[in-house]
């Protein structure tokens, strides 16, 4: 039997695998290292500031926390600007603050696993959460110049967080957060999108495989068919979150080998009120089935290894465990 690792691998190269891959399985993140999420708040009710001066807020009855935009709170009030609202976060150089992280790294064993360094928020996740979504869109169109340029800050900062975990920690995995449109479209076009944000991800991406990272895993929960040559580009392995509206097996057909494809289970679909383990039987033996063995890793299309409501990422598992036995 492979390990996880092994298996990852034969899956994403086109090779023999001995069953799916087990959502997250193979990624042995390290949150304790996660300074660019410090702040952000993960308890309904509670609100907080990241590093960046972004206000979060999450509310009861949500299922996450969101940036606050009202016009005390936003950070970016003229991106024109920019520099006057915008300085670049420190990334901690402590032993203590990062003695946590490394003695996580320290019994994760790299022959089954992936050492994983975890960034969220990402690029342009980053210019809507300093401006807001409506005035940074925009922003794109009627202020490249300035656009630029806070990019480079935010590229800047991400090359700054880059050095220090693969100083320390030696990564051998990324997984990296950057939602790049909704479930119907990209928010950006692929011409403006290769302008600005490619660039950025040459850059950061590079510097980790460059450096010894092995695998390149982003995570956006969209529409992003329009993008998969970008992100080829930008040497992700793993497109994570892929929604069914991309057009999965199309996907995998046309540029399996060059990236590979985890999603494919609808966060809204099965992780939400009212789940069965019916529910998500269906929904992973249609992703199975329908995406194939190769170039594809069935997974809940939200990001890391969890669920909202108690017990559907289990379930999950326990689901792609029968398929692999009727498949494999």
């Amino acid at each position: 039997m492979l390990t996880k690792r092994q298996n990852l691998l034969e899956t994403i190269k086109g090779g023999n695998p001995d069953r799916f891959v087990k959502q997250h399985e193979f990624l042995n993140m390290i949150p304790e290292a996660a300074f660019t999420m410090a702040g952000i708040p993960y308890i309904p009710g509670n609100t907080g500031k990241d590093p960046w001066g972004v206000t979060w807020q999450y509310p009861i009855g949500q299922i996450g926390a969101f940036p606050v935009h009202d016009a005390e709170h936003t950070v970016v009030k003229d991106i024109t600007k920019w520099q006057k609202y915008v300085k670049k976060p420190v990334i901690p150089t402590s032993d203590e603050a990062w003695a946590p992280a490394l003695a996580h790294a320290k019994v994760i064993d790299r022959n089954e696993e992936f050492l994983t360094a975890m960034v969220y928020p990402g690029v342009f996740d980053m210019t809507h959460n300093l401006m807001g979504m409506e005035n940074a869109l925009m922003a794109f169109y009627e202020e490249p110049e300035a656009m630029h340029e806070l990019l480079a800050c935010i590229t800047e900062f991400y090359l700054d967080f880059a050095r220090a975990v693969i100083d320390r920690l030696h990564p051998d995995a990324l997984f990296q957060h950057d939602d790049w449109g909704s479930s119907i479209n990209s928010f950006l076009s692929p011409e403006m999108f290769n302008e600005f944000i490619v660039p950025c991800y040459k850059k950061i991406y590079g510097f980790y495989k460059a450096n010894g990272v092995q695998l390149i895993v982003h995570h956006s929960d969209s529409y992003a068919a329009n993008l998969v040559p970008a992100m080829i580009e930008m040497g992700i392995d793993i497109y994570q979150g892929v929604m069914n509206s991309n057009n999965i097996p199309e996907l995998i057909k046309q540029y399996g080998g060059k990236i590979s494809f985890m999603g494919g289970i609808q966060s809204g679909d099965v992780d939400a009120p009212g789940w069965t383990k019916e529910i998500v039987a269906e929904a992973v033996e249609n992703a199975c089935q329908t995406n194939g063995k190769l170039n594809y890793i069935p997974c809940i299309t939200h990001a890391g290894p969890k669920s909202h409501f108690p017990g559907v990422y289990e379930a999950i598992n326990t689901e792609i465990d029968r398929m692999s036995k009727i498949l494999f």
